[in-house]
């Protein structure tokens, strides 16, 4: 859904179910992971782009000390005082927008009561970051409402804030921050150690490339506590290794031979090889190479994932295999990974018959058959209207 269409539902919502207009529409992506998984919590690179898709947030500021949420795919009206706002209440979709509220008070920022609606289109649970969209469509709102001046890179860190300690999914800030920095026509490399962005080019059509993004229809879901084992295991295996995190590593082979348990191999494994990767992508997309080159870097990646960080589920191996069998130059799963979406590099020619290609193995194996997203390189959070 374009984001007019986006604003105009959200705006009717705030007006019909909450009797307020709004002041203004903001508007906040959801993100596709280019390269770079579970990597930013071990202090490492990774190479986002937001999406088209995302979420709108309609708001009104209201006199009194009082927040009062409704979401357009759901019936209930939630309302809270300001004063009230605590760790995990309210629960559900409504914590990740008033845990925006709660981590901008906590910053110091003087939030108003305020009327909010929201609209997304972004899919939910398909790894694609709705919940990152929703804390800084939010977030962008509340501060101009506030008139509140917050850099981009602080708006991210509130948004995580939320989800670490509101919500308490121990993400890193890579979601957050291709939703804030993000720019069209260019994938953001960013390091999550000093919090440094940089744009780079992703200029697919010019080489008749696409990108294929697939939803695969299995749930995605990280409060299981599968991501939190992960990033335990990332962090016991720095302690062991007597660095601050992975990313400090600097002999792979000498790390590996140091850790006495196979788990701990692995993940180290991965982190340092997909650093690497996103770098390689990188020098490859900054050199002008044909963007076909990262095709197997891609793959590389996802067969990481699957034997190393042991994220992948079946539907993703099933995807990115006959992606690859029908002509795909690279194909991986993107996001933390236990159900989501995949990624392929495809020949503009050749987008049906992958696709084609996916939907039958998905029916051999008795799966639903996957959504097709759009996945071109998108603007940040802004405002609509």
């Amino acid at each position: 859904m374009p984001t007019t269409g986006l604003a105009d539902r959200v705006t009717t919502a705030l007006q019909d179910r909450l009797g307020s207009e709004a002041v203004g529409v903001w508007f906040a992506p959801g993100r596709v992971n280019l390269i770079g998984e579970h990597t930013d919590y071990s202090e490492g690179f990774v190479l986002p782009f937001a999406l088209a898709l995302g979420t709108a947030v309609a708001a009104a500021p209201r006199a009194d000390q009082t927040l009062r949420l409704v979401s357009t795919a759901r019936p209930d009206v939630v309302e809270v005082p300001l004063d009230a706002l605590a760790p995990g209440h309210p629960s559900g979709w409504a914590g990740y927008a008033a845990g925006m509220a709660w981590a901008l008070r906590e910053a110091g920022l003087p939030i108003p009561g305020a009327d909010v609606a929201v609209c997304a289109d972004v899919p939910q649970g398909a790894g694609l970051s709705s919940s990152a969209s929703l804390e800084c469509a939010v977030g962008v709102a509340l501060t101009d409402l506030a008139g509140a001046r917050l850099g981009r890179t602080e708006l991210a860190l509130a948004a995580q804030r939320t989800e670490n300690e509101y919500v308490g999914v121990p993400c890193g800030v890579m979601d957050q921050m291709a939703a804030m920095h993000a720019s069209a026509g260019h994938v953001v490399l960013l390091d999550t150690r000093s919090l440094a962005v940089r744009p780079v080019p992703l200029d697919l059509a010019r080489s008749g490339l696409e990108l294929l993004l697939l939803d695969t229809g299995a749930p995605h879901r990280l409060v299981s506590g599968e991501y939190a084992a992960r990033r335990r295991e990332c962090e016991q295996a720095a302690r062991l290794l007597g660095v601050p995190a992975l990313r400090d590593v600097a002999d792979l082979d000498d790390a590996l031979r140091r850790l006495p348990d196979a788990t701990l191999r692995r993940r180290v494994r991965h982190v340092l090889t997909e650093n690497a990767r996103v770098l390689r992508v990188v020098h490859l997309l900054e050199r002008g190479a044909d963007p076909r080159a990262i095709g197997p870097v891609l793959t590389a990646s996802h067969e990481s994932l699957r034997a190393d960080y042991e994220v992948t589920v079946p539907d993703h191996d099933v995807a990115v295999d006959a992606a690859l069998a029908a002509g795909a130059h690279g194909a991986r799963m993107t996001g933390a990974g236990f159900g989501g979406s995949v990624l392929a590099l495809v020949d503009s020619a050749a987008l049906a018959p992958v696709r084609t290609a996916v939907t039958h193995a998905f029916r051999r194996h008795g799966f639903d058959p996957p959504t097709v997203l759009p996945a071109r390189a998108g603007a940040g959070a802004r405002r609509l209207r």
